[in-house]
């Protein structure tokens, strides 16, 4: 995909759209030349000058309508650059990657093979002002339960029911602390699940994060004229 001569890229304004998804003190490590918004809403983006490079990361759900796949196109099609990553981001690249819009990451290429499909995939409430997550992601989720299974924690067995069982709760609702409640009623093993428990205070891992460290990257590279 042509995503811009070098010149336009010395000239671009950088605008990222960044909430839960990682610290702003962590995106800042990696690229900190740049204007970080709160998660997109319906409208942001066609706010958004021409000659403009975005990282379109995190979107509203539940709180606000997100920016449609036809305002990411307007902006694209007035001469933005617009990537996307980890959340809404990778959604929208999915839908528009056709049309110009480039995605980044795990999250995106699950979407485009159809590993993983619906937009609770990736949605989350959250502190509308640090940001803390009153919930979890579904594919974060995954890829804990996938982790512990590795390590030995859980059983696969275990492993898939865990998240038939998050599949099952809804995005506002769906903690850790839900799933497992859930799960001892069900009868899954005591033993594993005490076991998930201390676990997950150490090691939960974030696949969302992982994508938007990678679109931070990818962008501090393509600025700087090295891709």
């Amino acid at each position: 995909m042509h995503v811009g001569s070098d010149k336009d890229r010395s000239k671009s304004r950088i605008i990222i759209f960044l909430g839960p998804s990682l610290s702003m003190d962590k995106a800042k490590s990696i690229l900190l030349d740049a204007e970080y918004r709160p998660p997109a809403r319906k409208g942001d983006l066609l706010k958004v000058d021409s000659n403009t490079i975005i990282g379109l990361i995190d979107g509203v759900f539940l709180q606000d309508y997100p920016p449609t796949p036809i305002e990411v196109y307007t902006a694209i099609a007035r001469g933005a650059k617009v990537f996307g990553a980890a959340s809404i981001g990778a959604l929208r690249a999915v839908e528009l990657e056709r049309l110009g819009m480039k995605g980044i990451g795990t999250i995106f290429r699950l979407y485009r093979q159809g590993r993983i499909e619906g937009d609770d995939e990736v949605a989350v409430t959250f502190n509308s002002n640090d940001y803390s997550l009153h919930s979890e992601a579904l594919i974060d989720i995954r890829y804990t339960l996938y982790h512990a299974y590795k390590a030995g924690v859980i059983s696969n067995d275990t492993r898939r029911r865990l998240v038939s069982i998050a599949k099952w709760i809804y995005f506002p609702y769906r903690t850790y602390d839900a799933i497992i409640s859930k799960a001892r009623e069900k009868g899954i093993s005591s033993r594993e699940l005490s076991a998930l428990e201390s676990y997950i205070q150490s090691n939960k891992r974030s696949l969302k994060e992982e994508d938007s460290i990678k679109l931070l990257r990818f962008l501090t590279k393509y600025t700087n004229n090295k891709i």
